[in-house]
């Protein structure tokens, strides 16, 4: 069973944008969550996996949270993609290959989705990862 291109839209702005789904997921007294927490890593985390799976760990590496809200994120045409530019902490020793994209909820260990990115981005002293907002999140 496939969902409609329309509902593929609404759930991506429920999640990234915090937009109630009439009669599915209203906004209710318990205060929804405000930001995504993304995280980057060397290997794909897998659908089994979370976000402390294969996740970077360069000197200075921290999840970066970006605002659950229109101003954070851009959805249309059934895509998600980051308003602006999101960008890690500069790392300050260790070298390592980013390979993957993680978006997550909360301060725990929660993924929902990951993909790969494409160039990888190859980080070593002074290196600012860097997610485009060329990048983006598809449902279909």
């Amino acid at each position: 069973m496939s969902k409609t291109n329309a509902f593929e839209n609404d759930l991506l702005e429920l999640i990234f944008n915090g937009t109630a789904i009439a009669d599915i997921a209203e906004n209710d007294a318990t205060s929804p969550a405000t930001t995504l927490t993304v995280s980057l890593h060397t290997a794909s985390p897998g659908e089994a996996g979370n976000m402390a799976t294969n996740e970077a760990t360069y000197t200075s590496y921290a999840r970066v949270t970006v605002s659950r809200s229109a101003g954070g994120w851009t959805v249309t045409g059934n895509s998600v993609s980051p308003t602006s530019n999101i960008d890690f902490p500069t790392a300050t020793g260790g070298a390592e290959t980013i390979t993957h994209v993680g978006i997550g909820s909360g301060t725990a260990n929660n993924l929902m989705y990951y993909g790969a990115l494409s160039p990888t981005i190859a980080v070593s002293n002074g290196v600012t990862p860097r997610i485009t907002t060329a990048s983006t999140i598809t449902e279909d």
